[in-house]
This record gives C-alpha cells, sequence and structure tokens, in this order.
C-alpha cells in the first residue's frame, strides 16, 4: 500500500455522534448483501455498540424503498468525516482527526457491484472548506505563512494552504506558499484576512466566498493600526485566549469589522492566483458556520445563473460592532456575468426570523435548506428543519412528510440528487436511520431506504469500473 502525506484540513461533520475507529477496510464475511439487493447505490453507514463503531459502505439497487443491513454486509473502512462522490467514478473519504492526520481512502465499484478500496492513502491534516474543479478534489484553509515573511515582531501573515488530489490518478500536490499570490492578508483591501467557503467550478473558472476573519497580530500591527476603524480599538485582544476554533492571540482583531458585506472571489484556474473580487451589501458574508467549519452557501442553478445565500452569521456576535444587522438572504451572480445584479430575497421574512446551516442545489432553481429551528439572535439553536427555496419565485417553503423536529437527531452532510429529487439522510432518536426522497415541487419528503444502523454518514452512487 502506498502512502502518501498532504496538507489539507479541518472538517467536521454536521451530523451528531459520528465516532471514527481505525478499522481495516475488508469485507465483512458472510456475504450478506446477495445479488438480489446489490446495486450501483452506495450508503457510508456507522454502527455502534458497546462504545465501539464500525463503519460499512453498503450498495443498493434503490434508494426509494426496502432496507439494506449491515449485518455480514458490505466493506469495512476508516470512516470518513466526508464521503465526497467525484462523477460517479470514485468515492473519497476526507478524514480529519482531531489533533493529528486524518487517514484519507478512495472507493471504486467493482463489476460485481461490490465497493472496493483503492491503494492510495493520504494523512490529513487541515482543512476548513473543499470542493471540486476539474480533474481534482481542492480542500483549502487559511494559517500561517512561512517564517521569511515575518514582520519585525516576528508576526507571521495568514496565507491559503491548499491541496489538491487527483482523483482519477490519486496523486496530489499542494501551493507553494512561498508564493505571495497566496497572501490571505489585506486580501479584500481593507487589511482583513479571509478564508474561502466553496469552491464552486463555473466556466471552467472557480467561484468562492472569501470570508473575512478580521485582523490578525500581522494586519493589526500595520502601520500603527491603521486597518483597525476608528472605535474599534478595544476588540484588540489584550492577552491569548479562547479554545479551539474560537482560540485567539494578543493583538488579533478577532472576527470581521465588515459584517454586513458579502465578498466572492473569482479564481481564473486551479492555481488560484489570479482573481477578480465582487461585493455586495445586500447579504452578511455567504457561508454556514460550524466550529472550524465553513461550509459551501454559493451554488450554480442548472441555467448557469449562481446563487449566494447568506446565512447572516454575524448575527451571533456578542459586540455589537460586529454584529450584522442584514437577514439572511440571497443574491445571484447572472450566468455569463461577474457581478451581482439586482436579484434579492430576504429569507427570513418567510420563515420567521430563522434562518440556516447549509443550503444546496437540487435541479434547475431549486435549493435545499437545512434550517435551524429559532432565530439567531436567540440562544440553543438546532438545525432541526428542511426547506426548499425555488429562486425564480422567490419562494421558501419548508419540507413536509419528515419526522417530527423532536425525533431528529441529524442529517447527512450531503444530499444525493437525482433525476430532479434530492436523498437526504435522516437520523432520529426511535428507530434506524433513513434515506428520505425530497419532491422539490411540492416539497414533501417520501421516506426511502433504511439502513439497519446507527447513522448514515454518506449517499451517492457509482458506476462499475472493472
Amino acid at each position: 500500500m502506498k502512502k502518501n502525506f498532504f496538507l489539507a484540513g479541518l472538517f467536521a461533520t454536521a451530523m451528531t455522534g459520528l465516532a471514527l475507529t481505525s478499522c481495516t477496510d475488508t469485507e465483512v464475511p458472510g456475504g450478506g448483501n446477495n445479488n438480489e439487493t446489490k446495486g450501483d447505490f452506495v450508503v457510508a453507514a456507522s454502527v455502534t455498540a458497546s462504545g465501539n463503531t464500525t463503519n460499512v459502505l453498503l450498495t443498493s439497487k434503490t434508494l426509494d424503498e426496502g432496507s439494506v443491513s449491515t449485518v455480514n454486509n458490505g466493506l469495512v473502512n476508516d470512516g470518513a468525516s466526508q464521503w465526497v462522490f467525484y462523477k460517479d467514478q470514485y468515492l473519497y473519504g476526507l478524514t480529519y482527526n482531531q489533533g493529528n492526520a486524518g487517514t484519507t481512502r478512495s472507493y471504486i465499484m467493482n463489476s460485481a457491484n461490490e465497493v472496493q478500496a483503492r491503494s492510495g492513502e493520504f494523512a490529513v491534516k487541515r482543512f476548513t472548506t473543499y470542493g471540486i474543479y476539474d480533474k481534482y478534489i481542492i480542500t483549502a484553509s487559511t494559517g500561517d505563512g512561512p517564517t521569511e515573511y515575518a514582520d519585525d515582531k516576528q508576526y507571521l501573515p495568514k496565507m491559503f494552504l491548499l491541496s489538491y488530489l487527483d482523483v482519477a490518478a490519486e496523486t496530489f500536490k499542494t501551493n507553494d506558499t512561498k508564493v505571495k499570490a497566496y497572501m490571505s492578508e489585506n486580501f479584500l483591501g481593507n487589511g482583513e484576512f479571509v478564508t474561502l467557503a466553496g469552491i464552486l467550478e463555473h466556466n471552467k473558472k472557480i467561484y468562492g466566498a472569501a470570508v473575512p476573519m478580521g485582523l490578525s497580530q500581522y494586519g493589526a500591527a500595520v502601520d500603527g493600526g491603521k486597518y483597525i476603524l476608528p472605535g474599534n480599538e478595544t476588540l484588540v485582544k489584550t492577552e491569548d485566549g479562547g479554545s479551539n476554533s474560537s482560540a485567539y492571540k494578543k493583538g488579533e482583531l478577532q472576527w470581521t469589522q465588515y459584517p454586513n458585506e458579502c465578498w466572492v472571489a473569482i479564481f481564473d484556474d486551479a492555481a488560484m492566483t489570479t482573481k477578480k473580487l465582487i461585493k455586495t451589501d445586500k447579504i452578511s458574508y455567504a457561508c454556514g458556520r460550524f466550529k472550524s467549519q465553513y461550509y459551501q452557501t454559493i451554488w450554480e442553478a442548472d441555467n448557469g445563473d449562481i446563487y449566494v445565500f447568506s446565512p447572516s452569521y454575524a448575527k451571533t456576535m456578542s459586540d455589537v460592532r460586529q454584529r450584522t444587522t442584514l437577514p439572511a438572504g440571497v443574491v445571484r451572480i447572472p450566468d455569463g456575468q461577474e457581478d451581482f445584479d439586482s436579484y434579492y430575497c430576504d429569507l427570513e421574512e418567510q420563515s420567521g426570523g430563522k434562518s440556516f446551516l447549509r443550503c444546496w442545489h437540487i435541479a434547475d432553481d431549486y435549493f435545499l435548506l437545512l434550517m435551524y429551528d429559532r432565530p439567531l439572535t436567540e440562544t440553543g439553536f438546532e438545525a432541526k428543519e428542511l426547506a426548499v427555496f425555488k429562486a425564480g419565485s422567490k419562494k421558501l417553503t419548508y419540507v413536509t412528510g419528515l419526522p417530527s423536529a423532536g425525533l431528529i437527531s441529524g442529517f447527512g452532510n450531503t444530499p444525493y440528487t437525482e433525476n430532479g429529487y434530492a436523498y437526504m439522510a435522516v437520523t432520529t432518536t426511535d428507530g434506524h436511520p433513513a434515506v428520505y426522497k425530497i419532491d422539490p415541487s411540492s416539497a414533501t419528503a417520501t421516506k426511502g431506504v433504511t439502513v439497519e444502523a446507527t447513522q448514515i454518514t454518506g449517499i451517492g452512487k457509482l458506476s462499475p469500473l472493472n
């Protein structure tokens, strides 16, 4: 087995309770999934018993009905934080383990409709967003640059840390952080460093939300603090503190001073060194936030228009100087253009003031939103409901037919879409998880295949390669 080590990143699951174990990829003995049930659909599931978790990749002929068992069935694997299906040909399990490198493996479907592990193994470190571009899965995060760029106080500038995983070839490369074009500092011209949320391929270019993160030690110290807005001097940290994704250092101005802006970066190619920036003040920054995760909320409709969604997560900021006054909303970049048009929709106006954690494109101009159960201005909000947004009519409709919110303990990280429908994994507290088929035109969900497991962690499809 070949091992490769590359810089990737931090990406935790959106579902609750996912445990990762170190198992060897192997077929479960007994062949419980016979030829009558084997199919092209792949379901990643986990089974937890007596404190131990086993991860299994199962196959099924359908997602619409029936059940699939994990008993003596499927390919046992190490699990993943995010399962990425590449054009129905390859499945990559991107894994991050807190404090240590995770193991990323890839899989194919063989001619017997069995999931088969490939030989490559990659030790992943840190990423906060990812996406598919051309032949690559690209992961991205923002971190400290090399020491040669340190200022006179030895503060290091922030830079984009990118990894390119060549899906078919099972090879990888990383960007050269000694190239100043990858500098994240002062990315928008206001002194703040940014992180990227989403990697969307459109017309052979990459579109991603540039999320302002505030002033690093390096940025706050430039010219004696010229980028600190008047009246914000007390936002600069006077000592180290915080923890995990909220950790900060003395001299930083943590979180953005510009919560009422949304920026999108348009990169010419995979190198991501040549860019164009566009801005709107109709929505706040465009990403879903959960700990160190920056979820993609910029998606392309079938007609080529790009819709940019903002949950207005900056409503949760404790200091009013960093709190957005804008509601969760949607803007548009028309196909063939590289700027926002006049399109705007206030989502909170239709949701009773509630926002969303994540969103995905389904088909046509329909999008699926994972909604919070109460406004972000309240405490204890949870993502417990689904809604469909039709961009053309600016209509938000809550999905019916799902288990009650009180029984739902988690949703899948990413829905699978086919023939105009979205298939979403739903885990409940009162039985086995199941896949629900969502018709966007009616915003109704129908229970599909049940998986006799503790949790479903991924859904997709693979066509046999051999």
